[in-house]
């Protein structure tokens, strides 16, 4: 049951490209939606619940000088990779995502794009999702139902013609559920809603990201019922996991649960596959959540 010691090959289904001070700008999206004064002196806007951010300076004295600026792209991002034995990690691609392009054209062996839909600008999230797709061979769209502003809850008819044009150009939608770590309302991303989705659009494949807490019990009967429903382990450290979750893996879900990190945002690869070691998945199951389904569910 314990972590394969030396395994290559791992799939990173969420990593950031950049870091310190210059991540600050990719949150700037959210920031009519933050009213509260803390969330706004952050460096990200659920620092809060993350310790050692990597290049933050978030457990700095005050006054203390800055560390010289890291590396961004994947001068950040592949001396972490070639470490802890990750093969490939997906990133997000969208225009002026200057980092995440270079990333996909440069590096296409190590990387490939994600797409974050904005279903409040109709159709033409639409034409920016296929034009994401053509020019950059993205493998799936990324949906923040909270943090869209004005928010849109997962079964909202605006995200409609997005799952629909998810499933002709035969992507997964990757979609935040569960209660989101900025300081918005929850409610568009409660859990259930996924069950509409899945029944409106059973041959769409749906990957949850940030844990579907406090309802993962809900997420593994809804995975049940769904074939085409999975879930990502996006911004937990592996200490952190759901026990509901690791139990389903381990019995009737190997196939439905993939591994995804959240490197450099909030968790270091040296914290996440520090802990990596201590989760008690059973043996058959380490290659399918490291590497197999997402390779399937990606068609990678």
């Amino acid at each position: 049951m314990a972590y394969p010691s030396g395994f290559s090959g791992v799939i990173d289904l969420m990593m950031g490209t950049r870091a310190g001070e210059a991540a600050k700008g990719q949150y700037k999206f959210m920031a009519n939606a933050l009213r509260d004064d803390g969330s706004k002196e952050m460096n990200f806007p659920a620092q809060y619940m993350f310790k050692d951010v990597p290049f933050s300076t978030q457990a700095r004295d005050p006054g203390a000088p800055l560390d010289e600026e890291p590396p961004q792209g994947a001068d950040l991002l592949l001396p972490a990779m070639d470490k802890h034995g990750i093969e490939k990690a997906m990133l997000g691609v969208a225009p002026g995502a200057t980092e995440g392009i270079e990333c996909v054209t440069k590096h296409p062996d190590r990387f490939f794009g994600s797409h974050e839909v904005n279903p409040n600008r109709g159709m033409d999230a639409v034409r920016d999702l296929v034009r994401m797709h053509d020019e950059y061979g993205i493998k799936a769209a990324t949906a923040f139902p909270a943090g869209t502003f004005p928010q849109v809850a997962i079964n909202d008819p605006l995200y409609y013609p997005i799952y629909a044009k998810c499933v002709e150009l035969d992507i997964p939608i990757c979609i935040c559920a569960g209660i989101p770590g900025p300081r918005f309302p929850f409610a568009p991303q409660y859990v259930g809603l996924l069950d509409e989705v899945c029944y409106d659009f059973p041959e769409l494949r749906i990957v949850t990201r940030h844990g579907c807490e406090p309802w993962v019990d809900l997420a593994v009967k809804l995975m049940l019922k769904w074939p085409n429903l999975y879930y990502s382990t996006s911004a937990f450290a592996p200490k952190h996991y759901p026990a509901d979750m690791i139990n389903y893996a381990n019995t009737r879900g190997a196939d439905k649960v993939m591994y995804a990190g959240y490197f450099p945002m909030g968790l270091s690869l040296d914290r996440i596959f520090g802990d990596m070691v201590n989760v008690p998945f059973k043996t058959e199951v380490w290659p399918k959540f490291l590497r197999e389904n997402a390779q399937r569910v990606f068609k990678l």
